[in-house]
């Protein structure tokens, strides 16, 4: 992210709990919905700990992977956790990626461009770095309707404080989680032959601390 705006990273443990988890989910399901090729080279933007760069990693013989994100104590911990000479890991700014026009044959980003203030930036880049006839693909949450364990935590919130309300309007109107907003980004960003979809994953949680830890953490 850029501009004025802070993203707090705290350490990758705690990523994996929040979020890591579910994007190993959601890569497999994401995989299939943008297609692999062997012998590629692929640019994961916000790769967070590295999820869906490891699955893409077994499920298909690339021959490059990078995976970048704003977060130094994440790709430390993706880094701590792979030996794969393919896979290279950076601290990178998805509104200025620091690679070459026409690098990449896929460029891919899960989880990750409904947090950037400057969205519209992320995507021109991810556009520059691909090279003609390249597949770019994201994947954001559906925030209102989809993201059931978040909802769940903001609607308590907002009926136990006023004060919520704000925070809990602030998650629901996040840019491209709406229907059509990132096919309509996309587009706009000069892409052809867009296709949106919706991709389900189940979250289950084993207690109710397993559900809460994230949320105080």
């Amino acid at each position: 992210m850029t501009g004025s705006s802070t993203f707090v990273a705290a350490d990758g443990d705690g990523y994996e709990l929040q979020m890591g988890r579910w994007s190993r989910r959601l890569a497999r399901l994401f995989l299939e919905f943008v297609g692999t090729a062997p012998g590629e080279c692929v640019l994961d933007v916000g790769c967070g700990t590295g999820r869906l760069t490891f699955a893409l990693a077994e499920r298909c013989q690339v021959k490059e992977l990078h995976g970048i994100d704003l977060s130094p104590a994440y790709i430390a911990h993706a880094r701590r956790h792979t030996q794969d000479p393919r896979l290279v890991f950076e601290v990178g700014d998805a509104c200025a990626l620091d690679f070459p026009a026409h690098r990449f044959d896929r460029v891919l980003s899960l989880l990750m461009l409904h947090f950037v203030p400057q969205a519209e930036q992320a995507i021109a880049e991810m556009r520059r770095v691909a090279r003609p006839g390249a597949v770019v693909g994201a994947a954001v949450w559906d925030s209102r309707g989809g993201f059931v364990a978040n909802r769940m935590f903001f609607d308590t919130a907002a009926g136990l404080d006023p004060k919520a309300n704000a925070r809990r309007a602030r998650n629901y109107t996040r840019p491209l989680t709406r229907p059509g907003e990132l096919a309509n980004a996309w587009q706009a960003a000069g892409f052809r032959e867009v296709v949106e979809t919706t991709l389900s994953i189940r979250m289950e949680f084993a207690s109710f601390e397993d559900y809460w830890a994230p949320c105080v953490g």
